[in-house]
């Protein structure tokens, strides 16, 4: 096989690969909306979004998933506010300030805590936080939304600091040399200079721990409390969607209407996840040049 053919060959293997995950998404999208929107014949798609109460086995039956989704926002909302700051900041420090053995120290370590599998830490949720909210605020339970928010934050932190320390490192030497070469110091630098010219790949990894955040399934449903109801304060327990799905969808009979229900809650939740997708595309092409306009 000569160079050319080797080239084709190589170009339509990439185009297989590339086609093998189109459909393997599309049948996923095909089977949510099979099985989901069934239940839109009976129960009011507005009844169903906007329902406040998610009773699927009482008789008559209510599918109302608003509880579920303001769970899952504000579980995520609280995760970010506490994620982002640590994530970036650590993104920074590791990309510009630290020395480089300290550099490799801390690279690995949120490698390995990126690696870490979601039940394992939801049980340090049950087990550690959990007991601490509990004794410290002396709350009913303490598998509540703080505790899901905390934990949630931790998962997202490697996502973030992952991504926006490539970010940050793709910015020009060129831009830090000039920066230097005026006078400005190494934080005026950071602050004026690096991060404004990665904020595109900064936002875009923002939006992608967010997206982990509410997909997340194991975490909330092992430390968020379970409880279908929309939350007075930060120590009440929630449901978000995942975990009510991963909680019934074992009990409950073959595309049955309660079955139907968990499939169209997951539809909402692939259309979320979805938006926050497409804004972390969108988000990253409006700003791709805004670094390099504002330096």
């Amino acid at each position: 096989m000569n160079r050319k053919n080797k080239e084709v060959f190589i170009k339509y293997l990439f185009l297989l690969f590339a086609l093998v995950s189109i459909i393997v998404l599309g049948l996923i999208v095909f089977s949510l909306f099979r099985e989901g929107m069934p239940l839109f014949a009976t129960v009011p798609f507005r009844d169903f979004l906007f329902g406040l109460e998610w009773y699927p086995t009482y008789d008559p039956p209510s599918f109302g998933i608003f509880p579920l989704i303001v769970g899952s926002l504000i579980v995520t909302a609280i995760a970010t506010l506490i994620s982002v700051p640590l994530g970036v900041l650590a993104a920074v420090y590791i990309s510009e300030i630290a020395p480089q053995r300290v550099k490799g120290i801390l690279k690995s370590v949120i490698e390995l805590l990126a690696g870490l599998p979601s039940v394992v830490l939801g049980f340090f949720g049950m087990v550690i936080v959990a007991p601490w909210l509990q004794e410290t605020f002396d709350l009913p339970t303490g598998l509540n939304i703080i505790n899901a928010s905390v934990i949630l934050a931790i998962m997202a932190i490697p996502t973030i600091s992952s991504i926006s320390e490539d970010a940050l490192y793709a910015v020009p030497r060129e831009f830090k040399e000039a920066s230097y070469a005026l006078g400005a110091t190494k934080f005026e630098t950071i602050a004026k200079v690096i991060v404004p010219a990665a904020l595109s790949g900064i936002s875009t990894a923002i939006m992608l721990g967010m997206a982990r955040a509410i997909g997340e399934t194991m975490v909330v449903l092992m430390v968020a409390g379970g409880a279908a109801a929309i939350p007075e304060s930060l120590f009440d327990s929630v449901r978000p969607m995942p975990a009510s799905i991963a909680a019934e969808m074992g009990e409950t009979p073959y595309r049955s209407a309660h079955y139907q229900a968990l499939f169209a809650t997951g539809i909402v939740l692939f259309v979320l996840t979805l938006a926050f997708n497409l804004i972390a595309d969108y988000v990253s092409h409006k700003f791709k040049q805004t670094g390099s306009a504002t330096l």
